[in-house]
């Protein structure tokens, strides 16, 4: 497969659309059908997971309802199998909590002519210093 000349397009459709599901509590439960069954993974603050159920599971654990969320760079890259890596920088403030920054990363992997979310690790811009 070639690279994808539209990744950047990819990456950006690709973030409005997943943050438009999860930022919402009603719709989070349709994300998992961005993920694959048993072959996509996630890294959710340092816990891995396979599959679209229990990445589903922990997805809908989350106990806030109500997000803010401010995207300050959204980086794609086109990768040689005709996926995209997207890098999302960003600030999320969940109910009544203190804003944080976060990084989130994706690895968009096609399958017939879409793709599914292969790897996705978030992480908090937290740093534990002593």
């Amino acid at each position: 497969m070639a690279l994808n000349p539209s990744y950047e397009a990819i990456g950006k459709g690709f973030v409005q659309q997943y943050y438009a599901l999860f930022d919402d509590p009603a719709q989070r439960p349709n994300l998992i059908n961005m993920y694959n069954t048993e072959s996509s993974f996630m890294t959710f603050e340092g816990l891995q997971i396979q599959g679209a159920i229990k990445i589903m599971e922990k997805l809908t654990s989350l106990s806030f309802q109500k997000i803010n969320r401010i995207i300050t760079a959204i980086d794609s890259q086109p990768m040689f199998d005709g996926g995209v890596l997207i890098n999302v920088l960003g600030r999320l403030q969940t109910d009544d909590d203190q804003p944080h920054a976060y990084i989130q990363t994706f690895v968009l992997t096609p399958i017939g002519t879409s793709f599914f979310v292969q790897h996705d690790i978030f992480r908090l811009a937290l740093h534990d210093t002593v």
